[in-house]
């Protein structure tokens, strides 16, 4: 048994700088035991916070309880990986241009899924190799695709503390990262969890434009600008229209505005760099793209999921936030004729807001 454990102490030591090797920023190992965030969890989803976001509930404790989701789990091995490619004061730069299209930074490179899975998938061959036949099929890769509460195990697994805003926050990172996990039969040593540095700080409940940050540690996804624009697959609540700004997918002003994220360093993974453009592009070029031109410029991306018509609905959204323009009123109007209801609904919203004369009437 001794010799055991020590097998496990120095294989521990092997997956961080495995991890570190194949673009980790950081490798943490946990237990499997979440009771505090499955009693917080299940608090949200009473509350109805998760909107129409019922796959948060459907998959009943497997998404607290991950032995339950890959039998014979007792250790996840967490890591992150950053993405960051511009500094705060560029993203605040088209944040303040009620012309340009602004995208959450996270989605602006090749769709992060694929390529972490595949790094943690190597990293879990690396450690197949190395323990052999000791425990075959021991491990399971995820990234953000199944049932797991990714946010509190990598806090249990050190990586950094989740805060008030609901997303990990690390001292030494910020928060601009990625999260994976491996699942594992492999009685590895845990790392000591995260604690909380959030302190008094109330920065992020401030700036969120719907204040979806309801009380610290609480987000109401049903106000959020980032489920609204990607998960709803309906009509936007008219009352949070003007609050979006010209956000059309996603949004980041929670991370931007945080004090911690004075640590985040820029990546050096070249697949997270903008893609087609899309970190600079204006609401007016991209409302104008057909569906074939919009899956072109979205390939590999996390953009795509959304498909066409939500995405035609988001800039309709923002270009009704924009100073009225003749140049805007004559992108919408043909619009009014779109095939999807949806898509129509919201250019003429947006053709009320861009002036009475200029509406659907």
């Amino acid at each position: 048994m001794d010799i055991n454990n020590q097998q496990m102490t120095t294989l521990a030591v092997q997956i961080k700088q495995w991890g570190q090797e194949l673009g980790f920023q950081q490798v943490g190992i946990t237990d499997a035991g979440l009771p505090e965030a499955e009693a917080h969890l299940q608090n949200w989803l009473n509350n109805g916070f998760h909107g129409e976001m019922d796959y948060m509930q459907r998959h009943g404790l497997k998404r607290s309880r991950p032995e339950l989701l890959h039998p014979g789990t007792v250790r996840i091995i967490s890591v992150r990986m950053d993405y960051q490619t511009e500094s705060a004061i560029t993203m605040n730069q088209v944040l303040a241009d009620p012309a340009s299209a602004y995208i959450s930074r996270y989605a602006l490179g090749r769709d992060y899924h694929k390529l972490i899975r595949n790094r943690l998938q190597k990293l879990a061959d690396k450690i197949q190799a190395e323990i052999g036949p000791l425990l075959p099929d021991s491990m399971r890769a995820f990234v953000d695709s199944a049932p797991v509460l990714e946010k509190a195990l990598a806090e249990k697994a050190g990586l950094g503390w989740i805060g008030k805003h609901s997303n990990v926050i690390s001292r030494k990172a910020g928060s601009w990262f990625f999260l994976g996990e491996l699942f594992t039969n492999l009685p590895l040593p845990v790392d000591s969890p995260a604690t909380a540095h959030c302190g008094e700080c109330r920065a992020c409940l401030d700036i969120c434009p719907t204040q979806a940050i309801v009380a610290p540690y609480q987000v109401d996804a049903r106000r959020c600008v980032s489920y609204l624009t990607i998960e709803l697959h309906g009509s936007i609540p008219e009352d949070l229209r003007p609050l979006i700004g010209n956000r059309i997918y996603g949004c980041d002003d929670c991370q931007i505005i945080c004090p911690w994220n004075r640590f985040a360093k820029l990546t050096g993974e070249r697949d997270f760099n903008p893609r087609h453009r899309l970190d600079t592009r204006q609401l007016l070029e991209v409302f104008a793209w057909t569906e074939t031109e919009f899956l072109a410029k979205t390939e590999g991306s996390a953009i795509r999921r959304i498909g066409h018509q939500r995405w035609l609905r988001n800039i309709a959204v923002a270009l009704g936030n924009a100073p009225a323009s003749p140049l805007i009123t004559d992108a919408l109007k043909p619009m009014l004729d779109h095939q999807s209801e949806m898509v129509r609904e919201h250019v003429i919203w947006a053709l009320a807001r861009q002036g009475p004369n200029d509406s659907a009437g």
